[in-house]
């Protein structure tokens, strides 16, 4: 059985309660929260966790930008070939 001393430094495992609250109020600050989004998911300097945790924001960003545009162009389709000029 191994045993290894866990440590409070990013490069840990572990985020603790102060970086999340800390993250979580720079996410409140617009324009500034999509930067740090990108720079928390592929910086290099934070946490593999909380790196991860910010590409899966992307990917579903992502995905609902895309049903976004699908759902709208479905409706408003019809609209425009409607339209006689």
């Amino acid at each position: 059985m191994e045993f290894r001393e866990v440590n409070n430094t990013s490069e840990s495992g572990v985020v603790t309660v102060k970086e999340w609250i800390i993250t979580m109020l720079i996410l409140m600050i617009p324009l500034v929260n999509i930067v740090m989004v990108f720079v928390w998911a592929f910086g290099g300097g934070a946490n593999a966790s909380k790196a991860n945790y910010f590409k899966a924001m992307l990917i579903i960003w992502l995905v609902g930008i895309v049903l976004w545009f699908l759902v709208v162009g479905t409706f408003l389709m019809p609209v425009f070939r409607s339209m006689t000029y």
